[in-house]
This record gives C-alpha cells, structure tokens and sequence, in this order.
C-alpha cells in the first residue's frame, strides 16, 4: 500500500510510510500536563534505504544533519516545542522537509580566480607608500666634519 507523499523539491518526495512517529512525554517544566500526556514526537526516517535521495544528497544531509544521523543512516528529528502533539508531529515534519531540501541543493562549484594586473599594481604601491612612512619614522642621520 503506498501512503501519501511528502513533496520535498520537485524530484523529491518522501512517503509517509517511510516514516515512524513515536510520542512520548515531554521534559522541562509543565507541571501536571507534561507529565500525564505523550506530547514530544520522536521522527525516525531510514534515509541511507530511501529511493527519495541520492546518494549524493544523503551524503550532503549526513554532513548537514551531524549527529541527528546514526551510523545506520536513521535520521532522528526529536520535536517537543509546542504543548499539542499534532503541532509537534508538523514541526517535526517542517524540520525533515527542510533539512532534506537544504541537502538536496547542490553547492556551487568555485572557479579558480586569478587577481588583475590592476589589483596587483594597487597592492604594490600600497606596501610601497607604506614602506615610505616606515622609512620617515626612523630618525635622522648626522653627516660630522
């Protein structure tokens, strides 16, 4: 059966049934709500067995996502800032869709530069003028007869 997908980019959506959602009570203070009611939502996705990313975009999330990422490729996205398990369960879901697009972008390549013979006269004459106030700083030298 499949779920409904998850449209993270145009080439990326992830299905619901990839995913495993766990509640559980929420730390911090709250008195007795925190304590009676499974609020915190715990986001489990299996992102090294996806058929969404690429090997190259699992690699970029693996990097981005640090240690949310366990060494099986499991990616765990903890969500406890609001009072309401279905606010939670939708930050957590925001949480995995962003960080999956950020990682799905490809980072531009950087094009070796040359400097211009322009800037390489400015800095010349730049240390050029600065080594003219070094040498008036010194002090002046007596010619004895």
């Amino acid at each position: 059966m499949v779920g409904t997908m998850i449209h993270v980019t145009s080439d990326i959506q992830i299905d619901e049934n990839e995913l495993h959602l766990e509640f559980v009570r929420s730390s911090g203070p709250g008195g007795q709500h925190v304590n009676k009611v499974s609020t915190a939502v715990q986001l489990r996705w299996n992102a090294q067995a996806s058929p969404a990313l690429s090997t190259a975009a699992y690699a970029r999330l693996k990097r981005l996502a640090g240690k949310k990422v366990t060494d099986e490729g499991i990616l765990i996205i903890q969500a406890a800032r609001f009072r309401s398990q279905e606010r939670n369960r939708q930050d957590a879901l925001d949480r995995l869709i962003q960080l999956v697009g950020k990682a799905a972008e490809r980072p531009k390549r950087r094009r070796k530069t040359r400097p211009t013979k322009a800037s390489k006269e400015r800095t010349l004459a730049a240390k050029k003028h600065r080594g003219r106030i070094k040498v008036q700083r010194r002090p002046v030298r007596r010619i004895e007869e």
